[in-house]
């Protein structure tokens, strides 16, 4: 078991760098100008990061909206006052994982930072620690994805998009507690 280990840790560390050969060997052999290639590449790359800085800007913002209002807090309040109504209170813990729910589509960077804190309330091998693992894993930045790509190559109108990507993190979601509950308990 140790030899296996020692053998993928190697394998992992060395494989970033013979992709990175390949490609240098594969162009060197197709006699393209990498230099060349590389800074102009480099600097496409910094034009479409000037240009998505707004759009990464919205998004923090009402992140920040969000948390900073407790809004959260009141959804939660809210989603045990309903469950109870309808004899599901046993399901309420899983309510601390809305947040996360909500956040997530907005911004990887701020999913965490929520996941973070619910390992120090709950602990991460807690209920609550391995769902919101499972949430994370199940769900996708969808605002932040859209408006990285869309944004980069200036689509305005996302049509189909957005619909199919939020029934997706839906999905993702439910998928997530379920599971959670019947892998973990609750």
């Amino acid at each position: 078991m140790e030899t296996f280990r020692l053998a993928m840790d190697t394998f992992s560390q060395w494989t970033i760098p013979l992709v990175i050969l390949v490609i240098i060997l594969w162009a060197a052999a197709k006699r393209v100008p990498m230099y060349e290639s590389f800074v102009t590449g480099a600097k496409e790359g910094f034009d479409v990061a000037v240009m998505i800085i707004p759009y990464l800007v919205a998004i923090l913002f009402v992140i920040k909206v969000f948390t900073a209002s407790g809004l959260f807090d009141d959804m939660k309040l809210a989603g045990v006052w309903m469950l109870t109504q309808v004899g599901l209170e046993k399901y309420a813990e899983s309510l601390d994982l809305l947040p996360l729910a909500l956040t997530r589509p907005l911004s990887g960077g701020g999913a965490r930072g929520i996941l973070a804190d619910l390992f120090d309330t709950h602990g991460p091998d807690s209920f609550l620690g391995k769902t919101g693992s499972l949430l994370m894993g199940s769900t996708e930045t969808t605002f932040y994805v859209l408006s990285v790509y869309f944004g980069a190559v200036q689509i305005k109108k996302v049509r189909h998009t957005l619909p199919a990507c939020l029934i997706a993190d839906v999905s993702g979601i439910f998928a997530a507690i379920v599971l959670g509950y019947f892998l973990f308990g609750g």
